[in-house]
């Protein structure tokens, strides 16, 4: 699949990213910032801001976790659903993963005019659980440490909840719960039977 949905995701966001990094106006153009969303009909934004990236290690660290696991999920929902609906679900699952990531971020911050998040890291999340939900026994290696997906899965969203309440960091961890919550139930509607995979191992 030489342009797979995920292809031109990662061309398109690695292209719009390295320019709006030389380009102030078009960083604050596609910023999310929910203030103008609510007050000045800019709810564009809800979309524009997973294309722009903060600087070279924000865009590396998104892209790279997104081609590497969004690649194997990609494959995957094509040899289950066919080619047509498997893409289809992996758009579906990556542009509103973003957009429920920021669900959270609006509800707190629709009368802040100083907040401001960009990047893809709410879309990455929800991939990458849904990711863990498909291939909860995965093989995977974090920090050159050995895990299964669902206890990657698992601690990642702990750890996310614990800084998130924490505070005091410019990362928008709402932003990957949120996406992270969404990539877990969007699997449970397209294919239940993940769903139960997840219950056997629970109990």
């Amino acid at each position: 699949m030489i342009f797979s949905a995920l292809t031109v995701i990662l061309i398109a966001t690695i292209g719009l990213s390295l320019n709006a990094m030389n380009k102030d106006d078009l960083k604050n153009r596609m910023m999310f910032v929910p203030f103008l969303s609510k007050n000045h009909n800019q709810s564009y934004r809800i979309f524009t801001h997973l294309f722009i990236h903060a600087d070279i290690q924000h865009l590396a660290f998104n892209m790279f976790s997104l081609y590497f696991l969004g690649n194997i999920l990609e494959a995957e929902l094509v040899q289950h659903f066919g080619l047509i609906k498997g893409e289809i679900h992996f758009i579906t699952l990556y542009f509103l993963g973003g957009l429920f990531s920021t669900l959270i971020p609006y509800y707190r911050n629709h009368d802040n005019p100083n907040y401001r998040s960009l990047g893809a890291s709410g879309a990455v999340s929800a991939v990458v659980f849904a990711f863990v939900i498909w291939n909860p026994f995965a093989d995977l290696v974090v920090m050159i440490i050995p895990m299964k997906a669902w206890l990657f899965g698992i601690l990642y969203l702990a750890l996310e909840i614990w800084l998130d309440k924490r505070g005091g960091t410019i990362v928008a961890h709402d932003a990957h719960i949120g996406g992270a919550i969404f990539g877990i139930f969007f699997i449970l509607i397209i294919n239940i039977e993940k769903g139960k995979d997840i219950l056997n191992l629970v109990f």
